[in-house]
């Protein structure tokens, strides 16, 4: 069993969004910047049904690429490639920037409540600047376990690999429980892992881990112990460390301030990214990246 003294436990930073939807994001941190290649991760509700629409108006990025998982709600996506593609729960959306894309994201019935986790994964040395594509991914593999059912988000589980693509290894696995249950859960000990509550009480090996704290595994734990009490829902990341130093400021992930200066211009004076049709409200402004430090 691995020892709880090599886990590392950072609170996520919690904001509200609107009047009711509150936005844990455990990614980055200031003490944990990666874990493999995931570089942003974002817990987003849930809301209560009724509650105010989701827009957020037509943004860049480059360098990553954008995961959403849905839990509850519909959200559609549109882009400046020229997909419209509507997500609901149990779906992913898989969006590479690479050298530059724009798109806009927008809950479609406020009636259906809003409950997701958005993540952002550095693309590494070689692959940051392709071109940019979308993909939709309706249906993933479902593993039943310890009374948790597992999605497999990405990577490959007892058997079951994710439809989805990585350009390095990846695991991402959703696990629900309906009541009590406990789950071993075997971990590569090559890759460096990540969790975080997203509903209900849980415990890892024991301790009880809130639902604003990020729990990071370093490389060689090989396994822990998930516990919950109840109705509850855990988010898993894991892969191997990145070991490229990459610079994330507003949208971008980048290897220089250089790209961050020239995609930041590029967007605001309209150039590279292309125009979003279909959402009936302003574009967002990128900041003044002269005024901004730049974080590595």
């Amino acid at each position: 069993m691995a020892n709880p003294l090599q886990f590392e436990r950072t609170p996520a930073h919690v904001a509200v969004i609107g009047p009711d939807l509150t936005v844990r994001r455990a990614l980055p941190a200031r003490s944990r910047r990666t874990i493999g290649a995931w570089c942003f991760l974002d817990h987003a509700g849930p809301a209560p049904p009724g509650g105010a629409p989701l827009r957020v108006g037509p943004h860049p990025h480059i360098g990553l690429q954008t995961f959403t998982w849905m839990i509850e709600g519909e959200m559609l996506h549109r882009d400046s490639l020229g997909y419209r593609q509507p997500i609901r729960p149990g779906q992913v959306n898989l969006m590479t920037a690479g050298r530059g894309i724009a798109h806009s994201e927008e809950s479609l019935d406020p009636a259906l409540g809003m409950h997701l986790a958005q993540l952002w994964i550095a693309l590494p040395k070689g692959e940051h600047e392709r071109e940019p594509g979308f993909e939709h991914f309706p249906d993933l593999p479902l593993v039943e376990h310890g009374g948790f059912r597992m999605t497999v988000l990405v990577g490959e589980v007892h058997g079951q690999r994710s439809p989805v693509p990585s350009y390095t290894p990846l695991l991402g696995i959703d696990l629900a429980s309906a009541q009590a249950a406990e789950a071993e859960l075997p971990l590569d000990r090559s890759y460096e892992h990540g969790l975080v509550i997203l509903e209900g009480d849980c415990s890892v090996n024991g301790e009880p881990l809130p639902r604003d704290t990020l729990l990071y595994a370093p490389p060689g734990v090989d396994r822990i112990v998930l516990r919950s009490d109840g109705r509850a829902r855990a988010l898993l990341v894991g892969g191997v460390p990145f070991g490229e130093p990459v610079i994330l400021w507003w949208n971008f992930v980048a290897r220089t301030q250089d790209e961050i200066v020239r995609a930041t211009n590029d967007w605001n004076e309209h150039r590279r990214f292309g125009e979003v049709e279909g959402f009936d409200g302003p574009r967002l402004v990128a900041p003044d990246v002269s005024l901004l430090k730049l974080r590595r």
